[in-house]
This record gives C-alpha cells, sequence and structure tokens, in this order.
C-alpha cells in the first residue's frame, strides 16, 4: 500500500475507527509501544545515562556480586550501534545522538590506551564510528558544538600510535578545521 492510498484509507475513517486501529497497533506492535512512550514521556536524560552505561559495560564489564573473576571485554560496537539507530527513529534530539556516537569512540580509546588490542577489526570498526559520527554531525548542522571532541579524538589515535590514524585525519580535513 502507498503512503496517498494508506491517507486516502484514513480519510474515510471515522475518528473512533482511527482510536481503535491506533490502540490495537499500540498493544499489538511492540516498536509502536516504544514510539509513543517516547512522544509522550521523552525521558531522553535516562535513556542517555542507560545507553552510554551499555557501552561502557562493553569495555569495562562490572563484576556481578558473588563471583570472583573479572568479566572479560567484549568490546561490540555493535551495542552503541543499535542504540544510536533506536535514537535516530525515535526522533531523539540530534545533539544526544551525536554525543553517544563520540561516547563510543571515546570510551573504545579509554579502553584501548590501557590495553593493547591486536585485532585490526577493532580499529577499523572505531573508524567507521568516527567517520558516521563526523558524517552525521555536518549533515545535523552541529559541527562547532562538537569540534574539539572530534580533534581530542584524532590526537588520541595519534597518541596511541593507531596504525589507521591517517584514516583520522582524512576525515578531519574533511571538516576544514
Amino acid at each position: 500500500m502507498s503512503k496517498r492510498d494508506l491517507k486516502k484509507y484514513l480519510g474515510e475513517l471515522t475518528k473512533e475507527q482511527l482510536e481503535e486501529q491506533i490502540i490495537e497497533l499500540y498493544e499489538k506492535f511492540s516498536p509502536v509501544k516504544v514510539y509513543y512512550d517516547f512522544v509522550f514521556n521523552p525521558k531522553e536524560d535516562k535513556l542517555l545515562q542507560e545507553c552510554k552505561t551499555k557501552i561502557s559495560h562493553e569495555y569495562f564489564p562490572v563484576r556481578k556480586p558473588g563471583t570472583k573473576s573479572r568479566p572479560k571485554a567484549k568490546m561490540r560496537r555493535s551495542v552503541a550501534q543499535k542504540y544510536i539507530k533506536h535514537f535516530i527513529l525515535l526522533g531523539v534530539d540530534p545533539f544526544v545522538i551525536a554525543d553517544v556516537m563520540l561516547y563510543n569512540i571515546e570510551i573504545a580509546q579509554t579502553f584501548s590506551s590501557g590495553n593493547h588490542i591486536k585485532q585490526e577489526l577493532f580499529y577499523k570498526s572505531i573508524f567507521n564510528s568516527f567517520e558516521q559520527a563526523v558524517n552525521f554531525i555536518i549533515s545535523n548542522g552541529i559541527l562547532s558544538e562538537f569540534k574539539s571532541r572530534i580533534v581530542a579524538i584524532h590526537e588520541e589515535t595519534t597518541q596511541q600510535k593507531w596504525k589507521n590514524k591517517h584514516d583520522f585525519e582524512v576525515v578531519l580535513e574533511k571538516t576544514d578545521f
């Protein structure tokens, strides 16, 4: 069904029929419920803190009570990517989304500064996140607000002697700092 056909169909329904359909969608489909819960109670600060906590636990897992060994860091970029995609779908403020994007990179750099990482994929993945973040920030016209963090990320790649530090530099040059 096209959007035009949907508009025509909805235009033919009474207010009560529309309300019934929306309530049915709300009850039947979890994404609809999540969307309406966010629209009517947008606790962006709470979502942001929950997101940052989950991302940080990917690199610095918390020991569960009753266990003796420290859990191993998983370093999954996908955790942050799921939150970013979810925030974009909900229509969260671009400043919050950009903050999460950069936080993901910063926490990964904090982890790599104290741990030797052999997997080339880690560095490639963090670069992809950096490129995605810079493109998102530019496209939303908020580059000046995040300039210092973007530059700091680039400087950290140089300081830690990442093999792909030049890729970060190429992206940085695109911003005309």
